[in-house]
Parts: structure tokens; sequence; C-alpha cells
């Protein structure tokens, strides 16, 4: 057990690069992965199956004694993300299936690495994690109402097939974990500290399915738009978020929190629900905010981890400098 913590350790600590060497082995060897693709939601529900299981009934107490912070983060993220989206594809002029792709991604919940980078920063990981829990188990309700307001006019959006099979997919998973980790908490912890090593492997599969899928779409210049829209979307997501979290007051703690709630989505569930629902070319902008907002998520955690250390230092010796003065 230790072997395969100290495994998924590694991993993390690599994870981006992986991503990148995974998809670019998938784009030249297709047939590596083409056959995950009809079995993505399988991938996904043992993510978010692994999700509930690191949550407790403590995680959703915490929204009911703390309901404020948690439902503005909610309401940030579903109303910030899909809103840059619509505006991004207007922008770029954007249509059809890509359009629709970047649309799906920003209508998603917040990403499950959020809570990671939230921490890597200091950020308020509990708020970031109710946050996460709140927005995902609203996801059945949101994500096709939001791709019908904002993607209907590109293509017909299956919204009931859309609610159930998100239901199916996410909700569903979650609750179960959820119950096994309220049932056999000990068992479960033991089973959390392999957690992060399956959770890589399967976003790891699902990237390579999309990119086996799509491997002859990938660069023509419709698709070349998709990089600096995914870019311009999630980094809007954390400067808007952010203000959003200065706006109504919160702590710098909860503000990074926030932050990071806002700017990634679930990209997993968006390519798995373009892989099943549309073209695979819907995919292709949730593979890229995948390996982007992992990118950019580490650079600003990190930062932002440096620039509090440095405060706290700074702290330090200011105060330590007055005793010595009153001294």
């Amino acid at each position: 057990m230790r072997t395969v913590s100290k495994v998924g350790n590694w991993m993390s600590k690599w994870f981006t690069l992986l991503v990148i060497l995974w998809a670019a082995v998938n784009y030249f060897l297709p047939q590596a992965s083409l056959w995950i693709a009809p079995n993505t939601s399988y991938l996904l529900g043992i993510i978010l199956f692994g999700m509930g299981l690191t949550l407790s009934k403590d995680d959703f107490a915490r929204i009911l004694k703390r309901p404020v912070p948690v439902l503005l983060g909610t309401v940030a993220h579903y109303v910030i993300m899909p809103l840059i989206a619509f505006l991004l594809c207007q922008l770029f002029h954007l249509t059809g299936a890509t359009a629709v792709g970047v649309i799906l991604v920003g209508s998603c919940p917040s990403g499950t690495s959020s809570s990671v980078m939230a921490y890597l920063a200091k950020g308020d990981v509990a708020l970031d994690v109710s946050i996460e829990a709140l927005s995902t188990l609203l996801a059945p309700i949101m994500l096709p109402l939001l791709l019908q307001f904002y993607a209907g006019r590109y293509v017909a959006i299956p919204t009931t097939q859309l609610f159930l099979s998100t239901l199916k997919i996410v909700v569903i998973p979650v609750v179960l974990g959820v119950v096994v980790h309220t049932l056999f908490s000990k068992q479960a912890a033991k089973v959390n500290l392999v957690l992060p090593l399956i959770s890589q492997l399967a976003i790891l599969a699902i990237i390579g399915a999309v990119f086996a899928a799509n491997h002859d779409d990938l660069f023509t210049a419709q698709t070349a738009l998709v990089i600096p829209v995914v870019m311009l979307h999630n980094l809007s997501g954390y400067a808007l978020g952010y203000l959003f979290g200065h706006l109504i007051r919160l702590r710098q703690p909860q503000r990074k929190a926030i932050t990071f709630e806002v700017g990634m989505q679930d990209s997993s569930l968006g390519a798995t629900l373009a892989m099943k629902y549309f073209v695979p070319a819907a995919a292709i902008p949730s593979t890229i905010f995948s390996i982007w907002h992992n990118v950019s998520g580490s650079v600003l955690s990190s930062w932002w981890r440096q620039h509090t250390t440095e405060s706290v230092k700074e702290s330090i010796q200011s105060a330590a400098s007055n005793n010595v003065a009153n001294n």
C-alpha cells in the first residue's frame, strides 16, 4: 500500500508532464486508447466514486453551518464560467462542435483538482471541498440548463438524456462513495491512500481516448483557436473568481478557494459527455482545458504559497523587531 501511495505521489508531482506525453503518444498511436472511448463514463464514475470516498458527513454539515460562502461560491462558478465560455465563442467566432465543446466545459462543475491547488496555495480547503461537493451534486440540473441556454443555438441539446446521464455518471458514484465512507470509515481511510493513483490513471485514460478519437482533427484551423480560448477561459475564471471573493469581503484564504473553484472545471466530465452525446471534436476543448488548468493552477498555487510564506516571515521578523525595541 505504501508503494502504491508513493507512486501516486510521484504521479501527482509529474502529472502535467505525463498528461502531455500520453496525449502525444495517442496522437501518433491512436490504437493505444481508441478502444477506451466508449467506456469513458465508467472511468469518470470511478474518479467521482473516489471523490465521494474522501467526503464525510462533516463536509456536508459544514455547508449547513457556513452556507453563505459555499452558496455564493457555487453561484459564482455556474454564472461566471458558462458566461465567459459563451462570450469567448462570440469573440472568436466559434461555431458547431467547437463552440459546444467550449460551452460544455464551461458548464461543468468545479474540477476535482481544485482542492489540491487550494491546499498548496494555503487557501481554505474546507470551503473549497464544500463548493466542489455542492457544484457536483447540482451538475445534473445546471449542466443541461446552461447548455440549452448558451449552446442551443449551435446544436440540438439532449437535455433529458444529459440530466439522466449526469445523474448516473456524477451524483450516484459520489453518493455511493459518501455512503461507503460513512459505513466503513476505517477501510475507506486505507483505500484513500491509493485513490490519487487510481484517479490519475483514469484521467490519463480519458485524455488518451479523446486524443485517439480526434487525432485527424486536432490541428485544423478551427481547433487551433481552441488553445487561446481555453487559456483565456481559465485565466478569466481565476481573475473573476478572486474579484468576486474580494467584493463579498471574504478573507484571503477563502478568496483563494473561490478562485480555484471558479476557474477549474471538471474537464473529464466535459470530455465524457462530449464523446457520448456530441461528436468527438466537441471533447477537444475539455481535453485541452484538462492539460492547461493543471499547468496554470500549479503556477498560481506555487506563487501564492511562496507569497504567503514570505508574508509570514516578514510578520515574524517585524514582531521580533518590535519585541527587541520594546525591551
